[in-house]
């Protein structure tokens, strides 16, 4: 299924939590530029990136904040993976991805384990990063 088939999923109340994030590493997203920087917002102390699935949603987030119709607005294109993977461990503190935000489909990424890697979640505590494996449940 598509990522806008796993987002409708979600909307309809037949979540598959690892189809929809399968489908978003999958899937390579549209992020606004502004100040050569990623667009962002700040909410409850987590840094939301704005992703988008395609330009129509892109445009759709544009004219909802004020932006004439025909505004181009300059964003890269990246994988869903490398987003979660690369990007966020790099920025400094908590970050998610809003997904087509501003729209029916918008869906939130939040940072935590099983969406970006453990040392950029919320979720997972440094002791736990540091633990040996057989503390945590492994058999050595």
């Amino acid at each position: 299924m598509s990522l806008a088939g796993e987002v409708a999923a979600v909307r309809a109340g037949q979540p598959n939590s690892a189809a929809l994030v399968g489908e978003f590493r999958r899937t390579h997203v549209l992020m606004p530029v502004t100040n050569d920087s990623l667009m962002s917002a700040e909410l409850g102390g987590i840094r939301w990136l704005y992703a988008f699935t395609d330009e129509e949603a892109l445009a759709h987030f544009a004219a909802s904040r004020g932006s004439e119709p025909g505004t181009e607005w300059p964003y890269l294109t990246a994988s869903g993976a490398r987003v979660l993977d690369v990007l966020i461990p790099a920025i400094d503190g908590p970050t998610g991805v809003a997904l087509d935000a501003g729209s029916e489909q918008g869906m939130l990424f939040p940072p935590v384990a099983g969406i970006v890697p453990d040392a950029a979640a919320l979720d997972v505590t440094a002791t736990a990063l540091d633990t040996p494996d057989n503390a945590l449940g492994g058999n050595q």
